[in-house]
């Protein structure tokens, strides 16, 4: 058995910097496997200047009678090269109902994540149903507004701290600083 281990290495040379990373949920399939089990497979495309390795996870709601099932976690393949389509696997247990559900599929590489949505319905036996057009539902990178709102909240709070610091060591200067009717009164004789 050989095991192989490997660092990817971009080297930008020139102007302008490194080519950004980017992949679109393009559809999902709902298939029942030869041993029933259902799995969702989602046709993702790197559409951006990287080599991606992409990992997350499937979520299942509003299923029969209200049901929610998940999260699964994405069956991790090869790495999705520059231009390529690829489909992204999550297996999972064959009690689950045939639905119709709305699957939320999850998809990250490195800093970068994309969720998509499609309803799907499960085959009764082996075989494939429908494929789905996926509908994006965010675009979110770790500067996500949350995260905006926090830095800038922590950054206004140092601020007026600093602020409220300066004015305090004002007024003690002005304080100690002798009053024109506290100097000692000359007589001169």
């Amino acid at each position: 058995q050989v095991s192989r281990v490997g660092i990817r290495l971009y080297l930008s040379i020139g102007r302008g910097g490194a080519p950004a990373s980017d992949f679109a949920i393009m559809s999902m399939t709902a298939i029942r496997d030869d041993n029933d089990h259902p799995v969702v497979r989602a046709n993702i495309r790197n559409t951006g200047g990287r080599a991606l390795d992409l990992y997350g996870s499937l979520g299942l709601t509003n299923g029969p009678g209200g049901l929610s099932a998940g999260p699964f976690p994405i069956t991790v393949g090869t790495t999705l090269g520059i231009g390529q389509t690829e489909p992204l696997c999550v297996t999972m247990n064959r009690q689950l109902p045939d639905g119709p559900w709305l699957a939320t599929l999850t998809a990250k590489s490195g800093l970068l994540t994309r969720t998509a949505r499609a309803t799907l319905t499960f085959p009764a036996s082996s075989g494939t149903g429908a494929t789905v057009a996926a509908h994006p539902v965010s675009s979110q990178r770790w500067w996500t507004s949350w995260s905006i709102k926090a830095i800038a909240g922590v950054l206004l709070i140092f601020l007026a701290l600093i602020l409220t610091l300066v004015m305090l060591r004002r007024r003690r200067r002005h304080d100690d600083q002798p009053k024109p009717s506290d100097a000692p009164a000359f007589i001169d004789a």
